[in-house]
């Protein structure tokens, strides 16, 4: 796409793509993605062509507000966009996600913080970092902010970065966590990652040292993680709405079970020509018999994740709004389906042979890019398990 093309989409030349014309985009991408795997594996990031192809098929702006050229789409179909590229490659896919889903977090700051992100610029790329281990200082007009964050995804592409941090009161007294917007001239990148998954990712610390921000780009904690941001007052679409944490770690379910599927597409093409000491491998019914596992894992674990989040978006489109129950349900459900993902793509990771285990095949690409996303402490099962666990049972008197 050209520059001019790109120039005609940000000022919303085009009608925002439905559905079914965005998945398309997505499938046209994933091979491209695919042959990029190795590159982005290399250079620790994202090739710059990877992300070109983002922008002109508007991949990051899917849930960005349409004043600013964006889509405003669902968060279930955010989802499903992100399997289909995390089947070519899963650090690939990785990006095109965590950045829609900021494009979202900063609909929700107050009107002016998105001003500053977009006003100038339909394409700028935001990057994250939201455990909060900033530290704000209150000024006038705003806060010095200064914090050393890690595992920014992305963070080499950014011109914003979103900041987990408190506010410190007096009396030593923290208020937070809150977020918080910072230019790229008040961050500096660290590159310390140095992986053994995930490594197209780019997900390097960065550094904010004593950083004026002003009040308006500090997005209130609370109100973020329950779907109320003061952004929410200008953008109204649904996907506006979505709480924080286990609604929309359904993104993270998505790379996981897209991934496991990468990891199966890559097995059959290998396992189904070969054969072990003259023995067609493919023919045996134990290979046979994996095959049918791995996938029924999967399509489960697609299901259960997907199933969540749609009918989480059929209540925000409604109106209504999520219980405690809906929130606890879907990390149980988040966590799980990434226990059942992995489970496939071991399965068949031990089924494929000693030559999975050389650098540089499918197999064993997707499958650490698999044990770096489940390994995210969104979608850790023993917490999200006990925290269900102890819900239902104090429901029935327990």
């Amino acid at each position: 796409m050209t520059i001019e093309r790109l120039d005609a989409v940000s000022r919303g030349a085009d009608r925002a793509p439905n559905r079914a014309e965005i998945l398309a985009r997505a499938r046209d991408l994933a091979p491209r993605l695919r042959d990029r795997a190795e590159d982005a594996r290399r250079l620790r990031r994202v090739p710059d062509a990877t992300m070109a192809d983002y922008d002109a098929a508007g991949i990051i702006r899917l849930a960005q507000p349409a004043r600013f050229g964006g889509f405003e789409l669902g968060w279930d179909i955010l989802c499903e966009v992100t399997e289909i590229l995390a089947a070519a490659d899963g650090s690939q896919a990785w990006i095109a996600r965590i950045m829609a889903d900021h494009a979202q977090m900063v609909a929700t700051f107050p009107a002016e913080a998105q001003d500053d992100v977009w006003g100038k610029n339909h394409f700028a790329h935001i990057s994250a970092a939201f455990d909060p281990v900033g530290r704000a200082r209150p000024v006038d007009g705003g806060f010095r902010f200064s914090g050393r964050h890690g595992f920014s995804s992305g963070v080499d592409h950014a011109q914003w970065a979103i900041c987990g941090g408190y506010i410190e009161r007096e009396g030593d007294k923290l208020d937070g966590p809150h977020f918080f917007l910072v230019p790229r001239a008040d961050f500096s990148i660290i590159d310390d990652w140095h992986t053994v998954g995930l490594e197209g990712t780019g997900s390097k610390s960065f550094e904010v040292k004593d950083a004026f921000i002003p009040a308006h780009r500090r997005l209130d904690g609370a109100r973020a993680r329950v779907g109320e941001g003061p952004g929410t007052a200008i953008n109204h679409a649904p996907v506006y709405k979505t709480p924080r944490g286990g609604i929309t770690s359904t993104g993270f379910a998505a790379l996981a079970v897209g991934m496991a599927r990468g990891v199966l597409e890559e097995w059959l093409v290998y396992t189904a020509p070969r054969k072990s000491r003259g023995i067609s491998v493919g023919k045996q019914p134990g290979t046979q018999m994996t095959a049918a596992r791995a996938s029924a894992e999967i399509d489960a674990a697609g299901a259960l994740y997907l199933g969540t989040i749609r009918n989480a978006m059929t209540v925000l489109e409604a109106g209504g709004k999520l219980s405690e129950m809906d929130l606890m349900t879907s990390r149980r459900n988040v966590a799980f389906a990434c226990k059942l993902a992995l489970k496939a793509g071991t399965r068949l990771f031990n089924a494929a042979g000693g030559r999975a285990l050389y650098q540089g095949n499918g197999i064993e690409r997707q499958y650490r890019n698999l044990l770096g996303a489940v390994s995210h402490h969104g979608v850790q099962w023993d917490v999200a398990a006990s925290g269900y666990g102890e819900m239902l049972l104090a429901r029935h008197g327990g």
